[in-house]
C-alpha cells in the first residue's frame, strides 16, 4: 500500500507543447529529495487527455526509468474505452510501474454495472495493482460506494482515489471495503480531514509545488495528530484553493515554472495562466513559504 503524499505529477512541456524530458528528470529528482511518497504519472494533472497513446506510454516508461526505484510510480491508465484502458494498463505493467490508476470512464456515463464490468475487465486482463479513481466533477459519472465495495473483492484492485470531497464516504468505504483497501483523497482541500477520518493518503495537485509541506501534513494526519496536521494544512489552504483558480493543471504548471522547475508549456485546449490570476497563485505560494 502507498501512504502519504502522492503527487499527481504534471507532464512538463516546451512552449510548442512537446514533452520536456530534461524538466521531467528535474521534477522526479525534486520529489525524491522532498520526500514525496509516490508519483502518479500521466493522470489528469499530467494532461492525459491530450497525450496520444504512444506519448502516454512513453512518459510512463520514462518516469519509471527516472525514478529508478527511489519512489514508486503509479501510472494513470484510465480511459472511456475499456479496450484503450486495457492497452494503457498493459503499457504501464511492461514499463515497470508499481500500480495503475484508472479514472471512471468519462463522457459516456456508464451505469454502476457498467463501471463494475469495466474495471473488472481491466483487472482481469492486466496483472498489476489497480486503484480506482472517482472524480464525477470531471467525468459526469459517480462511482458509488457500493460499486467500489464490489470491486474491492477483486484481488488486484487495491484502493480508490475518491475526489468527490464527500467526507462521509470515508467511513462507509472503510467499513465496506475493509482495513486493507487503500483510500486516497483526490481533493486537496479536504485531504487532511479525509486522512484523520481513516484515509491512507492523498493524490495531490498541491504536492507539485509544496511537496515537503504536504508530506509533513500527511504524516501528522496519518499519525492522528490533528493539531499539527491542521496547522500545516492551514499553510497550504490558499494553494489548495488557488491552484484551481483556472482548470487544473493550468495554475500548477505556471507555479512550478515560477519555481524554475519546468518551462512554460501546455497543450491546447488548455492555455497558459492568465495574467489576472498570477497574483493570486503567487500569493498562495508566498503563504506556503515557497517564494
Amino acid at each position: 500500500m502507498f501512504r502519504g503524499s502522492i503527487v499527481a505529477l504534471v507532464t512538463p512541456m516546451h512552449a510548442d507543447g512537446e514533452i520536456d524530458d530534461a524538466s521531467l528528470q528535474r521534477l522526479v529528482d525534486f520529489h525524491v529529495a522532498q520526500g514525496t511518497s509516490a508519483i502518479v504519472s500521466v493522470g489528469t494533472t499530467g494532461e492525459s487527455a491530450t497525450l496520444d497513446e504512444d506519448e502516454h506510454c512513453a512518459v510512463i516508461r520514462r518516469t519509471v526509468e527516472l525514478a529508478a526505484g527511489r519512489l514508486p510510480v503509479i501510472a494513470g491508465t484510465g480511459a472511456n474505452s475499456t479496450r484503450e484502458a486495457i492497452t494503457l494498463t498493459r503499457c504501464a505493467r511492461e514499463a515497470g510501474a508499481d500500480a495503475a490508476l484508472l479514472v471512471t470512464p468519462y463522457y459516456n456515463k456508464p451505469t454502476q454495472q457498467g463501471l463494475y464490468l469495466h474495471h473488472k475487465a481491466v483487472a482481469e486482463a492486466v496483472d498489476i495493482p489497480q486503484i480506482l479513481y472517482n472524480v464525477p466533477g470531471r467525468t459526469a459519472c459517480d462511482m458509488l460506494p457500493e460499486t467500489v465495495s464490489r470491486l474491492a473483492e477483486i484481488d488486484n484492485i487495491i484502493g480508490v482515489k475518491e475526489a468527490t470531497g464527500d467526507l462521509a464516504r470515508v467511513e462507509r468505504l472503510r467499513a465496506d471495503c475493509g482495513p486493507d483497501f487503500a483510500l486516497y483523497s483526490g481533493d486537496d482541500a479536504t485531504a487532511c480531514e479525509f486522512m484523520l477520518r481513516g484515509g491512507d493518503g492523498v493524490i495531490s495537485v498541491t504536492a507539485n509545488v509544496a511537496p515537503r509541506l504536504m508530506q509533513a501534513m500527511c504524516e501528522a494526519a496519518l499519525a492522528g495528530d490533528r493539531e499539527r496536521a491542521e496547522s500545516l494544512d492551514a499553510q497550504l489552504a490558499a494553494l489548495h484553493r488557488d491552484l484551481f483558480v483556472q482548470s487544473n493543471p493550468i495554475p500548477v504548471k505556471w507555479a512550478i515554472a515560477e519555481m524554475g522547475l519546468c518551462h512554460p508549456g501546455i497543450r491546447l485546449p488548455l492555455t497558459w495562466l492568465t495574467e489576472e490570476c498570477e497574483a493570486r497563485v503567487r500569493q498562495a505560494m508566498v503563504q506556503a513559504g515557497l517564494l
